[in-house]
């Protein structure tokens, strides 16, 4: 799985500026990159680049999040966020999205403001070279839907949906299917580009360890067992969420070398780290700043509340994409609950505080009798012999799908921390919710095996849930 920012929206300009990128990419010369901007950036950082959408860039060295580049305007020299620019004609249409994958595309194009027709046209996610058409769709039984259409390649390089319509490129496919009527074999006509907004600049470039006095706390947004959340802003431009860990909470040492791993792992599903402050107490965690807070505050709310079925799933399939990020690169959470996932203003869901657990110094919370260790979420072998691994993070994800299909009512409810783990070594499990389905609780009881190795992967439970509704269908519409 790759790592999107923000997630990997890469529109987009019009026409005009697109005839100009293509002659500016056939003169210039091999070996040369050029870049077009897709939107205003107003340089924020020393040595920083601005530019304005439409305008030209000679890139002149890649590497990460930020490029060397020339404005050919003017001549001058700096660092760009590579996400403000396309470097190829493809990229720059408001209708590509690089990097979305099917489900992604799902959420998308039925967030609001989208209509009927709205599309988009992204990298496939099984054939390397090759791409999917995604339409939004509406039908009086399942009201608003995505169909996808896979885009097949001729020999010669064209592409088509049907063989009996060929195009020599992408531009030409969206302009007939957007021009017909009929749709011509589509579910819809093409209407307009999928909606997008801006992404996320990048953290500025090599600031890990930063001085205290470059941030403004803000507002506290809440107290935790390790210390407290502020919303906060760095260096009067930027808004970040600051977690100030209690002093004496963990060793420096400790903390340096598990945030040093945590700053790797960069998955659109996990919050993003951005910097510390540790080099004296309190040590300050700088990350990205989720308008919506916990999940489970989320949930209780009113906003929350008001979430039907398919959007809880949906929340789900999340946490499980990001948990199967974590899987593969061999990491493990140990503190998997909705309190831990943090929800965006698009209602995108990222896991937080991986990892944290384990340097915690505090016997409250690392011994089981401790009042802060989180027993009901978590599974009998780490309670018993403190075996933690990523299949005692998969029954936390069980007792976290209860969370959720609850709108964050505690576990086991009216059942102490002593009765639950006795009630557990006897094999008794909770039970299932009126308002869940059936499917759902098998996933959950699937999670709860007593033995580790007999629970699902997460990878299995990203791909349970994203298809929870779909799976008696094809993903791909039949070629019309």
């Amino acid at each position: 799985m790759e790592f999107t920012s923000s997630l990997n929206l890469i529109p987009h300009i019009h026409t005009d500026h697109m005839v100009s990128l293509c002659l500016l990419l056939l003169s210039c010369p091999v070996g040369e990159s050029i870049a077009m901007a897709l939107y205003d950036y107003e340089a924020i950082h020393e040595g920083d680049l601005g530019f304005r959408k439409g305008d030209k860039l000679k890139i002149l060295e890649e590497s990460g999040e930020w490029w060397r580049a020339m404005l050919i305007s003017t001549g001058q020299e700096g660092y760009i966020p590579s996400n403000y620019v396309a470097k190829d004609t493809l990229e720059a249409e408001e209708w590509f999205f690089k990097g979305v994958s099917r489900k992604d595309a799902e959420r998308q194009l039925l967030a609001p403001g989208n209509k009927v027709g709205s599309f988009m046209i992204r990298d496939s996610e099984t054939t390397a070279g090759s791409y999917s058409l995604s339409v939004m769709d509406s039908d009086p039984r399942s009201g608003d839907t995505v169909k996808h259409y896979k885009i097949r390649t001729l020999d010669n390089g064209g592409f088509y949906i049907s063989p009996r319509n060929t195009f020599s490129t992408l531009q030409e496919l969206v302009s007939h299917y957007k021009s017909e009527l009929t749709a011509d074999g589509l579910c819809q006509s093409l209407t307009s580009p999928c909606l997008s907004p801006k992404p996320e600049k990048p953290w500025e470039k090599d600031a890990w360890e930063i001085p205290r006095s470059s941030l403004k706390l803000e507002k506290r947004l809440g107290a935790g067992q390790f210390g407290e959340v502020w919303m906060a802003t760095y260096n009067k431009h930027t808004k970040v969420a600051v977690k100030t860990m209690k002093p004496g909470s963990m060793s420096q040492e400790a903390f340096m070398m598990e945030a040093n791993l945590m700053k790797t792992l960069q998955h659109d599903k996990l919050v993003r780290l951005h910097a510390v402050v540790s080099k004296e107490e309190p040590i300050y965690i700088i990350t990205e700043y989720m308008e919506k807070g916990s999940l489970l505050d989320f949930l209780k709310s009113d906003e929350g509340n008001r979430v039907q079925l398919p959007k809880l799933i949906d929340f789900s399939a999340q946490t499980a994409e990001g948990m199967a990020y974590i899987e593969q690169r061999n990491y493990i959470h140990r503190d998997l609950r909705a309190a831990n996932i943090l929800v965006n203003k698009a209602l995108v869901c990222k896991i937080a505080d991986f990892g944290l657990a384990r340097i915690i110094e505090d016997n409250e919370y690392t011994a089981r009798e401790g009042a802060k260790f989180p027993i009901k979420w978590t599974a009998p072998e780490a309670i018993n012999y403190g075996s933690f691994t990523i299949k005692s993070d998969v029954w936390s994800f069980g007792i976290l799908l209860t969370e959720i299909i609850s709108y964050g009512r505690t576990p086991y409810p009216g059942m102490t921390n002593p009765e639950v783990i006795r009630s557990l070594e006897k094999g008794y499990r909770m039970q299932k919710l009126e308002s869940c389905p059936t499917e759902l609780y098998e996933i959950m009881l699937e999670c709860w095996k007593n033995k580790p190795e007999d629970r699902p992967t997460f990878d299995y439970l990203q791909s349970v849930l994203e298809d929870f509704y779909t799976a008696t269908e094809s993903q791909y519409q039949q070629q019309p």
